[in-house]
């Protein structure tokens, strides 16, 4: 095992699937000459050259659809944007394109891609720069989504990614590029669709993923320890498929949950978990289940207002013992 940054283990990840595979490219703004955005690529045009490691214009629409279509045909692109905010121009390819092509031809086509690149907010962005689109893509038949929270899951869910048939949309956070993690040296795969249990506990299950979970649920989980309460934490690392199977099964054991997400709380994530215990662990449960979400808001610019906006510890400990009743 060695300590390596998120950003790294992002490119390790790419790097040796096209070293693996030759219908493997990378392709996006800045993602070449410029060595990436925020350097998860940098390296790769020496070593790929620019046939595999290709900029592109500011046009999202158009480099999407390219890959789209070469993904139809054979290859398996990685099409990085620079934000999900961006993907919004896309989204026609994405979702009228990526995820339906093997159901509309009727199995003739896979279309093997991975959309990646950060979501959510990342500080003094504003609005138009800090929305999550994790809800709204893993509401489409079709697609997988996976939203990674530490350097081991991110290089291990995105060598699954590169190697799934259907499109991925794989989300990551500008604010953990420089986290550091432990990895493997060698190669390892994570399967899609497994959560994680990141701690076992068993007073309340807390329920989340991607950077939440280091921000967020982890201290949460760590400010509980010292009022006496064992929480079990569970990362889902992907949120299409979601691992209900873990997460009910937890539920079992502590009688309680709490789903803590970045997401504006209507049609979240949250609320889908928060559906399906009802739905099949209502007899276990004590207290229903809550939900921590960003505020109902367009994130705003001014930092004092983005505190009050985002989920964070004291919310999460507050919801923790409204469950428990304390």
């Amino acid at each position: 095992m060695r300590e390596i940054q998120f950003r790294d283990a992002v490119k390790e990840a790419m790097s040796e699937e096209m070293r693996r595979d030759l219908n493997v490219y990378l392709m996006g703004e800045e993602v070449a000459e410029y060595n990436g955005a925020y350097k998860a690529s940098q390296g790769m045009l020496d070593e790929f050259g620019p046939e595999r490691v290709i900029d592109t214009p500011i046009a999202e629409l158009g480099f999407a659809g390219i890959g789209v279509g070469s993904a139809v045909n054979g290859l398996r692109p990685i099409i990085e944007f620079m934000t999900f905010n961006f993907s919004l121009v896309a989204i026609d390819q994405i979702i009228n394109s990526a995820a339906k092509v093997m159901a509309m031809s009727a199995g003739q086509y896979s279309c093997p891609i991975v959309f990646r690149g950060p979501t959510g907010n990342a500080g003094q962005l504003g609005a138009q720069h800090s929305s999550n689109f994790e809800n709204w893509y893993a509401n489409t038949p079709g697609l997988k989504v996976v939203v990674p929270s530490n350097p081991y899951d991110a290089k291990g869910l995105l060598k699954s990614s590169i190697r799934d048939n259907d499109p991925v949309i794989f989300m990551e956070s500008e604010v953990m590029y420089a986290d550091k993690g432990e990895v493997p040296e060698g190669e390892y795969l994570i399967p899609l669709g497994q959560a994680n249990i990141v701690e076992k506990g068993s007073d309340v299950t807390i329920v989340s993923f991607g950077k939440m979970v280091p921000r967020v649920a982890i201290p949460t989980v760590e400010a509980l320890k010292k009022e006496g309460i064992n929480a079990e934490l569970i990362d889902l690392r992907t949120v299409r498929p979601i691992d209900y199977a873990t997460i009910v099964e937890s539920v079992k054991k502590t009688n309680r949950c709490v789903v803590i997400e970045e997401a504006n709380p209507v049609a979240a994530l949250s609320s889908e978990i928060a559906y399906h215990l009802q739905r099949f662990a209502f007899d276990y449960l004590d207290a229903p289940v809550v939900r921590v979400n960003s505020m109902d808001i367009p994130l705003n610019y001014a930092p004092t207002v983005i505190e009050a906006t985002l989920p964070n510890v004291e919310r999460s400990v507050a919801a923790v013992k409204k469950v428990m009743y304390k």
